[in-house]
């Protein structure tokens, strides 16, 4: 009996190795690794329409978006996960790891660097402009509306656009922009403007357009009333959270080939109705 014991138990030890090495050999793991596929939470803004929105159809899209499903597909190491928020739970969740990487049109700052990883390739091209009462459509850059001393709508201190007004005034300490920190990230600046609580704000081409050019947008009613006058086109980054660099380094590759492609340079046409890229050579920041 004690014999049967002594086999029955060395089976019983042997099936459940077996077993075990079956079920390793079958799992695929989160993390990555040789033949794994690594699931990734990538957080978009979505109510910045064209730069990424949730449509009627409940898809993520928008040429942010656009561009984050061309690079997975060219990193078949990753699977990714849209996730949709604000641009404030963004900047938190990428931050405390809740997502790993983030799109939101997001300018470069030195303040950002500290918080998260920017690549080294950039994701697209963004136009900065000024949105003004039809009356003052004659101001053209940021130094004609500082010399006529107009008032711009508040900006947050932690959002990159204050970054670049504080940029141009540090530059021209002889004739700054009346540069005021708000509470919120961002303020309906078309509406302020149309009120005229302030005789201009900074805003995007892009949000412009669907705002207040787009029949279906909500104020295509100040189509004639408002304008839109460009200060600078600019680089736009994903922000990555500070334990992705093996992430923001399979990004690199990717971004970099479809920016070769001009698969970028197709999507800023299709989603800005303005290809962007063919003034590089002239962006500055």
């Amino acid at each position: 009996m004690n014999k049967y014991f002594k086999l029955a138990a060395v089976g019983l030890a042997s099936i459940t190795i077996l077993a075990a090495c079956g079920s390793e050999g079958a799992s695929t793991s989160s993390e990555g690794g040789d033949g794994d596929v690594r699931k990734v939470k990538v957080a978009y803004d979505m109510a910045s329409k064209p730069i990424s929105w949730l449509d009627d159809s409940g898809n993520a899209t928008g040429y942010d978006v656009e561009v984050m499903k061309l690079v997975d597909e060219l990193l078949p190491e990753y699977e990714f996960e849209y996730v949709g928020t604000t641009s404030d739970d963004l900047l938190i969740g990428v931050e405390q790891g809740k997502f790993q990487v983030g799109v939101k049109n997001a300018f470069w700052t030195e303040e950002r660097t500290e918080k998260f990883i920017f690549p080294k390739e950039f994701l697209g091209l963004s136009s900065a402009g000024l949105v003004l009462k039809k009356e003052n459509e004659h101001i053209k850059s940021l130094e004609d509306f500082a010399t006529a001393g107009y008032s711009l709508a508040p900006i947050a201190a932690n959002n990159a656009q204050y970054t670049v007004i504080d940029e141009y005034n540090k530059a021209n300490p002889d004739n700054p922009v009346k540069l005021d920190a708000g509470d919120a990230f961002t303020v309906d600046v078309v509406q302020w403007v149309n009120e005229g609580r302030v005789d201009g704000g900074v805003i995007i081409e892009g949000p412009f357009q669907k705002q207040v050019l787009d029949e279906t947008g909500p104020y295509y009613n100040l189509k004639d009333e408002v304008v839109y006058n460009e200060f600078a086109v600019i680089k736009t980054w994903p922000l990555f959270n500070k334990k992705e660099q093996e992430f923001a380094d399979a990004y690199d590759k990717a971004i970099k080939q479809l920016h070769e492609e001009k698969k970028t340079n197709e999507l800023s046409t299709e989603f800005y109705s303005r290809d962007l890229f063919e003034v590089l050579g002239n962006v500055e920041r």
